[in-house]
């Protein structure tokens, strides 16, 4: 097979139809509990359909499932039941704590791992750990619920259920023969001391449909005949065709609905007796009477029972393929998935960096392959949703429904997400940051998702770009044409085809977004801009999303900042596009006095008092602006002050040359506005010939800032950047409003606040996307100070690097998360001795939401492979470049 076969097979190359992305992993592992789902006249998703009713209740929008795949419209879903011969219940699903229940929020309760994807998901591998011992639902619910927020939240390891290592370790391997040919084999492990039995039924079912729609044709599953030894369960759609799932064993055959069981949940009879727990009902509770005796129906289940020696294991294998095919299972079976294994291998070993040892390499694969397992499939029409809510385009909107603007918006598309259980939903700036990471291993799917959120169907008609589920009109930072600009560059550098479509298709649209950002979010016209909690969460003194207690308004460093790196963005795009075509001339030049107005707002000329830079400390701070018009700022040393040194961007010398009349018109912007002249400093030009410097900071406030930023008693932790300086520990910011006080302190893990909810916490921990614009800004800076300008790191260190020996010092330390350590422990896994000790946990490894400040523990969410997966791009980066790779040129040689 030659090498662009198999790279169109992977999916690294060619595929141009997406026929090898036909079927992939984009089953959730949770459709309960989310806003699609939520029909109640409250809004309360948690609890309008709880994980009890999951088991029992067809979904509308979407299906979840086990370690399984579906197609690309999720037609059929394949996936994996269990039952240990213990449980109440089938383990058809991940099991979590609701927003309410836990301690800390929303949290999945299970240990499972994705271990290995190729980009077309030519091959899979993923692991599930599930206990002998009867699953403690009630104790993980009562435990959690009774503990504050001040206390550990309470994990299923410490339930004891894996005491004695009496457990299975589930893998789930899959691996095509063909685009529509998709192996599977299942291996249970017992890893116990005690032989063990263990019910294996591989599940397959259509996404219901049909009961929504009026004249929806419904599919049809069916027993038929097979070879000798097999069993097999055809699978019929109008839309799909027809498919055979062909089993290894002449097993049971068990068929029920994909409908809800009205009798269980709502004491209404069922229209059949076969609804969507019969399958769960016959091997738990023993009822004959709930699968269909005529073997037909829309949910079909091989019943597999092993029993495993200790230490042994048990081997499940299965084809689906086109009916009517010759492919039987047998046929190649182990050579299909040698060769996929083999591939995989092999296009990962390209991926890694020379000189990257086996950890590192193993982290890098474990990320990547869990950001192309969370490749979901998402189905959201709001027209039809909130007409089921009793809303029409023309109705004044109802208090209480979500998402009352956006009758516009139509999802029907494989979304990047932040993971399959806290996160079954996409975030816009999270889905930005994805594309940086998933550039480095696909960089088709990751241009598809930036152009995804700026299509009709979803930027809402006024331009702005739809947030997450639970609020599309909540506002996330505007970062789409940072991540546009990098991902185009990336695949420049990787392929030599600059895709100047791509980039001028996405600009058109960002072009709306950002009229968007200044018309709706600079409310004084002032170039201050606001957008409230802009992913921050509960990092300021006053939840930034809800009417301020003291009236008045909030100018955000963030936010303007955010905005200033907006401009830098549309910039570097508008001087690409140029050189295609001149009329962009006029956009370089719009951008250009749009990021000078920004720049020039954060610190006017003269200590005024009002400006978002203080002098006295060198750092940034909100401005709570009162209704009386006085100004106060908000002194909290946190990721908002350090947002403005993200906005550096250095042009080189003949890309500006490009630009017609760029000089002039500048001489003449600064002619007119003398005021400006602290912003058109920092439009730096350095040596004669050399590059120009776009940076909010100077360079006096650059190394004011970077004295605050690299010293390990505020920002710089051992393993990356802080969200909140650890000042804040000993010296709490507190402002007080009618008696009432409001207090920031630093908090290394979870948060002690339901401010903004749940398990919301940017007050200590690190967290990798602002993290990694700090990273490139450094970069940036360093393409335009060069090695004559260098900095203490940490501070009063004594030790003097470089910005970019700064920049990879930060990647390391954000990498050693994941790394063993000289003592052959993970950070990430802090105390947890079962996963630093164990050589059946060790060497799997969860990308956490966020990281304590101080020890780099895992919390938040336990598989947000989204934005930290990050680190692989960090890893690749610091793998490859070198400081000669940047040219620099020195703006001065002073030394430093």
């Amino acid at each position: 097979m030659s090498a662009r076969t198999s790279g169109e097979r992977i999916g690294a190359t060619g595929d141009e139809s997406g026929r090898w992305r036909l079927w992939g992993p984009y089953l959730s592992e949770r459709q309960w509990g989310t806003v699609r789902e939520d029909y109640s006249d409250g809004g309360d998703a948690w609890s309008y359909f709880p994980h009890d009713h999951a088991r029992s209740r067809a979904y509308r929008w979407g299906e979840d499932g086990l370690g399984g795949l579906c197609d690309e419209k999720q037609r059929l879903c394949l996936a994996l039941a269990l039952w240990n011969g213990r449980d109440p219940i089938l383990k058809e699903r991940a099991f979590g704590l609701t927003n309410s229940e836990g301690n800390h929020g929303e949290d999945v309760k299970e240990y499972y791992f994705y271990l290995d994807s190729t980009p077309s998901h030519s091959y899979l591998k993923y692991l599930y750990k599930y206990p002998q011992a009867e699953f403690p639902y009630t104790d993980l619910v009562a435990v959690n619920r009774d503990r504050t927020r001040q206390d550990l939240e309470y994990e299923l390891l410490d339930t004891g259920i894996f005491d004695g290592d009496r457990y299975f370790d589930v893998t789930v391997e899959y691996a095509k023969a063909a685009a529509d040919d998709v192996l599977a084999r299942i291996t249970v492990a017992n890893r116990g001391p005690d032989e063990a039995t263990l019910h294996v039924l591989p599940t397959l079912w259509f996404r219901n449909t049909w009961s929504w729609s009026a004249g929806e044709e419904k599919p049809r599953m069916s027993a038929v005949g097979g070879p000798g030894g097999t069993a097999v369960i055809r699978a019929e759609h109008p839309g799909l065709g027809s498919y055979d799932c062909r089993f290894d064993a002449q097993v049971p055959l068990l068929f029920t609905e994909n409908e809800t069981n009205n009798e269980r949940l709502f004491g209404v009879p069922n229209a059949s007796p076969y609804v969507k727990d019969g399958i769960g009902r016959y091997v738990v509770d023993g009822d004959d009477n709930a699968v269909n005796p005529q073997q037909t129906g829309t949910k079909a289940a091989a019943h597999y029972v092993l029993t495993v020696p200790p230490g042994g294991a048990g081997t499940v294998r299965l084809r689906l393929a086109p009916s009517g095919s010759s492919r039987t299972l047998s046929r190649g079976f182990d050579t299909v998935f040698k060769n996929r294994i083999a591939e995989t291998d092999a296009f990962y070993a390209e991926l890694t960096p020379e000189g990257a040892g086996e950890d590192e390499a193993r982290v890098m694969r474990q990320a990547l392959a869990g950001m192309l397992w969370t490749k979901q499939y998402y189905c959201f029409d709001l027209e039809t949703w909130l007409g089921e809510h009793g809303m029409d385009p023309w109705s004044l909107p109802r208090h209480g429904i979500r998402n009352r603007e956006w009758f516009h918006m139509v999802s029907d598309d494989i979304v990047s997400m932040p993971d399959k259980w806290e996160y079954p939903w996409f975030a816009a700036w999270d889905l930005a940051f994805h594309t940086v990471a998933l550039s480095v291993v696909d960089i088709r799917f990751a241009k598809e998702q930036l152009e995804l959120l700026l299509q009709d169907s979803y930027l809402h008609p006024n331009g702005q770009i739809p947030a997450y589920e639970w609020n599309f009109a909540d506002v996330n930072p505007p970062v789409h044409a940072w991540a546009a600009y990098f991902v185009y560059t990336v695949e420049e550098r990787i392929t030599g085809h600059a895709d100047h479509a791509f980039l001028e298709r996405a600009f058109q649209k960002l072009l709306t977004n950002f009229t968007w950002w200044v018309n709706r979010k600079d409310p004084s016209g002032r170039n201050v801009f606001q957008g409230g909690f802009l992913g921050l969460d509960n990092i300021g003194v006053f939840d930034r999303s809800a009417p301020l207690p003291t009236g008045g308004s909030l100018e955000q460093a963030d936010g303007t900042a955010w905005m200033a790196l907006y401009c830098q963005s549309m910039l570097q795009i508008a001087v690409e596009l140029v050189e295609h075509n001149p009329a962009y001339e006029e956009l370089v030049l719009k951008f250009v006095e749009h990021y000078l107005w920004i720049a020039a707002s954060m610190d006017r000329v003269g200590d005024l008092g009002d400006e978002l830079w203080d002098e006295e400390d060198g750092f940034y701070y909100d401005v709570l602006r009162l209704p009386d018009g006085q100004a106060v700022r908000l002194k909290v040393r946190s990721l908002v002050g350090l947002l403005p040194l993200c906005a550096a961007t250095v042009f080189r010398p003949e890309q500006l040359a490009k630009i017609a009349g760029l000089g002039e018109r500048l001489r003449r912007f600064a002619s007119r506005h003398p005021s400006l002249s602290v912003t058109l400093a920092s439009a730096q030009a350095g040596t004669a010939g050399g590059p120009r410097l776009l940076s909010v900071v100077d360079e006096k406030k650059l190394l004011r800032v970077l004295g605050h930023l690299l010293s390990e008693d505020e920002f710089l932790s051992p393993y990356g950047i802080r969200s909140l300086s650890r000042h804040h520990a000993e010296h709490p910011y507190t402002f007080w409003v009618h008696g009432e006080e409001y207090r920031v302190g630093y908090l290394p893990a979870e948060s002690d606040t339901g401010m903004f909810g749940g398990n919301s916490n940017w007050r200590g921990p690190v967290w990798f996307p602002v993290n990694v614009l700090v990273v490139r800004a450094l970069l940036n800076l360093y393409g335009f100070y060069g090695d004559e300008f260098t900095v203490e790191c940490p501070t009063g260190s004594g030790t003097r690097m470089t910005l970019f020996e700064v920049a990879r010092e930060i990647s390391d330390r954000l990498a050693r998360l994941f790394l063993r350590d000289e003592d052959g422990r993970r950070p990430v896994y802090g105390g947890q001795r079962t996963f630093q000790d164990d050589p059946y946990w060790r060497d799997l490894l969860s990308f956490h939401e966020y990281f304590h400040g101080d020890n780099g523990a895992g919390i938040g969410a336990a598989h947000q492979t989204g934005w930290t997966g990050l680190v692989a791009a960090l890893m690749t980066v610091f793998g490859r470049l070198t400081p000669g790779d940047f040219h620099a040129v020195p703006a001065r040689r002073t030394k430093r």
